[in-house]
């Protein structure tokens, strides 16, 4: 029997909801709404607000957004809209902290992009889909991107931010010199005599873009491996769009944001499309996602009119993530809440994307494919790094590892050896 003032044990039960309790305070309320119009049926989205991982002896929740836009055909968008998250989730170590969860997406999600492509090229089915996945965690946003879809923020103080890459071939000049490298052409529609019309495009094929998942027909140098950017959002929360190019062929960041401003998400989704459509007509399928990340304790409102991002400068709005804790007097003096910036990489290099130096690859199975995740025998497999300049400074156990066959996809995206049989494409 414990005597007055003298410490009183709290049950686990209590604490383990208590635990819960805050983390559900600190976490952002997640609405979302979607709207589309079809054109050709290739448009597809995934929307998961209630996505379960094991943390510790519970549980804890993020939300999943993903939009496909599919051309020549839908089977591809179809198929990566079934397996990639789950391909992602794969690849993430288990046992994790939050904090070394949110750190694993970003190579996770190459692996489950790639795994994914080369999942589907085996089926010998020739279409393709651009793709745009976003993952909340909390207030960490993670967004992964391959082809022309994009991804927008505007934050509760109203700066827009852009998450996701263009990867069309006429506004890129890195990844038209990367085709061209691996053995690929890059060039406009020639109606004869010399003249050229369009877009530029990869040939053969025709492609616009240069990463897709799918298009085994393009050739291998149209690699699923995502721009991916990471990050934390202040607690003033904001409203993501994720767009496919049937409305940003039309509309600005600015005109999408300001065309829906104070409605509800499936409201502004639909107005967004309406604009779109409106504007230009419905030439191709236009689809539109809107998410809005808020606090808990404070209602839904119109966001603030935007702050004007000037181009060239975008950079300079995310504050990077301090490189070590920062201490506690520092905290209570650091500028007002902003965007900050964890992650941001878009090399197409599974020898880069899979570095050594990446802070998390003591979590990864040394004998585990990097991409596929087949368990290997010692010696088997071949390291991301074989072929590279570092290759000659390798040991033995220097990883990550790549089974034979993801090593084939790996220098087929490489231009190292012969892509596949390739057929005309009347794709985007």
């Amino acid at each position: 029997m414990s005597s007055k003032g003298e410490h009183q044990t709290v049950p686990l039960s209590v604490l383990l909801k208590r635990e819960s309790e805050s983390e559900k305070i600190e976490n952002p309320e997640i609405l979302h709404g979607q709207a589309s119009q079809s054109k050709k049926g290739e448009d597809f989205t995934l929307l998961k607000t209630e996505c379960q991982r094991a943390m510790g002896d519970g549980v804890a929740t993020f939300s999943v957004f993903g939009l496909f836009d599919g051309h020549n055909g839908s089977a591809a968008a179809i198929y990566t809209k079934e397996n990639l998250l789950n391909n992602i989730l794969s690849a993430i170590p288990a046992d994790l902290n939050r904090d070394e969860w949110v750190a694993a997406l970003p190579r996770a999600l190459v692996a489950g992009f790639v795994k994914t492509d080369k999942d589907f090229q085996a089926k010998a089915k020739t279409s393709g889909t651009t793709v745009t996945f976003v993952i909340i965690d909390g207030w960490v946003v993670t967004v992964a991107s391959v082809g022309d879809s994009r991804c927008i923020f505007e934050s509760g103080e109203g700066g827009i931010y852009y998450l996701s890459a263009d990867h069309r071939l006429e506004c890129n000049e890195e990844e038209r010199e990367r085709i061209t490298s691996s053995g690929g052409e890059v060039g406009r529609l020639n109606t004869g005599g010399g003249t050229q019309i369009g877009p530029l495009r990869c040939w053969p094929g025709g492609l616009c873009l240069s990463r897709s998942i799918g298009d085994m027909d393009v050739g291998e140098y149209i690699v699923p491996v995502p721009y991916v950017k990471q990050v934390k959002l202040s607690t003033a929360g904001g409203r993501l769009i994720i767009s496919s190019d049937g409305v940003w062929d039309v509309l600005s960041a600015e005109v999408a944001l300001d065309c829906c401003r104070g409605m509800s998400p499936d409201a502004a989704a639909a107005q967004i499309v309406k604009e779109a459509v409106h504007t230009k007509g419905l030439r191709d399928d236009t689809t539109c996602i809107v998410v809005d990340i808020l606090p808990l304790e404070k209602p839904s409102a119109p966001l603030p009119p935007p702050k004007k991002a000037v181009k060239g400068k975008l950079k300079a709005m995310f504050r990077k993530k301090h490189s070590e804790a920062s201490s506690q007097s520092d905290k209570e003096y650091m500028e007002p809440d902003v965007v900050e910036e964890l992650f941001e990489e878009g090399s197409a290099m599974l020898s880069e994307r899979f570095a050594t130096k990446y802070p998390l690859c003591n979590m990864f199975k040394l004998f585990t494919c990097a991409v596929c995740q087949l368990e290997m025998k010692p010696g088997e497999g071949i390291s991301i790094h074989a072929g590279t300049s570092n290759s000659v400074k390798l040991r033995p156990w220097d990883g990550p590892f790549l089974c034979s066959t993801c090593q084939e996809k790996k220098e087929a995206m490489e231009g190292k050896r012969p892509s596949g049989s390739r057929h005309g494409s009347d794709s985007d």
